[in-house]
């Protein structure tokens, strides 16, 4: 009989010895060796592959089952180390950051791309910081918050706003651990800060111009705000969408500006009236003040003229006093008598008296023509 030993075949398996002893009766006897069963092939190999994996072929039910427990347990450990690698490795994209907790406090910031955080001691939250969020206050479709954009302005006016708030993360921690509900935060800040911007602001003013004016200085107070609270919050922008008197009132506002501009319009044509009038008065003015003028310097110099001729006169009379008073007496008589129809009278001729009359001007007239 072959060795015991060695009754396990090729495959190593410690049964089946039955089927040993035919096979080597059958060699004993001369004839060639039986091919083995494909089936027996199968079988066996099943049986070794436990035993690779703990179990025993030919031992017994309490060492098949220590076997076959030791490699659950490998698997098992495998298996959970590949979970572990799998919550602790995480990575970040160049448009977030990432907030690592130990133990829930604020532990680092995570850099772009693979990181590990050894879970679950260190867990880490990664947030989109340069994704651009919007808050819309007074819009009508949001429907209880529809009165969010009745304001009340600095002349005592209702004005009906729609604006918009757009902004991003700035510093992931402060975002996470400084704001409960960075929402509702974001709505109310905006809120209060259109809210003082236009109780400050006239009516007219808001709904024709200063929109601009008005959301940048709405956008300075809430990022102001907002930064004293530490919020990690960055406002991108103000997007004034819409700035009109109230649905109940529109009509009657409407019809208000209408009054208004035809009031604009008769005072613009008032004024220019006016101006032209003005002109007018001061043109007239100004000749009237430059004809004066030049008459009061006309009667200055022929006043002048006279004293100067008179003090000549004087000085020669003066001189002689006959002779100066008979020439002044003549020199008069002559401006009298040179435009009048003079008529001669001797009253020492005889008869009438008259001497015939001579047209000496009648004369003069033709020799001078």
């Amino acid at each position: 009989m072959p060795n015991s030993s060695n009754s396990g075949g090729p495959w190593g398996g410690g049964g089946n010895n039955g089927d040993d002893d035919d096979r080597n009766k059958g060699n004993q006897g001369g004839q060639p060796p039986q091919v083995p069963d494909i089936d027996e092939l199968v079988r066996k190999g099943s049986e070794q592959l436990k035993v690779l994996m703990g179990g025993g072929g030919g031992g017994g039910a309490n060492g098949a089952g220590g076997g076959f427990g030791k490699g659950t347990i490998g698997l098992g450990a495998l298996a959970v180390l590949a979970l572990w690698a799998f919550a602790s490795f995480y990575s970040v994209k160049p448009e977030e950051q990432s907030v690592e907790l130990l133990f829930g406090k604020y532990h680092q910031t995570g850099n772009p791309g693979l990181n590990f955080a050894p879970w679950p001691f260190v867990t880490a939250q990664v947030m989109p910081v340069t994704r651009e969020n919007t808050e819309d206050i007074g819009v009508g479709s949001r429907g209880s918050r529809l009165e969010e954009g009745l304001m009340l302005t600095g002349d005592e006016n209702i004005v009906d706003i729609d604006f918009q708030v757009v902004w991003n993360i700035s510093d992931a921690p402060k975002f996470l651990f400084n704001l409960a509900d960075a929402q509702e935060t974001i709505r109310a800040v905006s809120e209060a800060a259109m809210r003082e911007v236009i109780a400050r602001s006239d009516l007219a003013p808001i709904l024709n111009r200063d929109r601009a004016a008005i959301s940048q200085e709405v956008r300075g107070l809430i990022q102001g705000t907002l930064d004293t609270y530490s919020s990690g919050v960055n406002i991108v922008r103000l997007n004034f969408d819409k700035a009109d008197p109230p649905v109940e009132v529109i009509d009657a506002f409407r019809d208000v500006q209408a009054a208004e501009q035809e009031r604009d319009t008769l005072e613009k044509r008032a004024d220019a009236y006016a101006n032209e009038r003005l002109a007018a008065a001061r043109g007239s003015s100004v000749q009237l003040l430059q004809t004066a003028e030049a008459y009061r310097a006309q009667v200055v110099n022929t006043a002048t003229g006279e004293a100067s001729r008179f003090l000549s006169v004087y000085e020669e009379y003066a001189k002689a006093e006959e002779v100066t008073r008979k020439r002044l007496y003549l020199e008069t008589m002559e401006r009298v008598f040179a435009d009048v129809t003079k008529i001669i009278i001797d009253e020492d001729a005889s008869g009438s008296g008259v001497v015939p009359y001579l047209p000496l001007n009648e004369l003069n007239k033709g020799g001078s023509n």
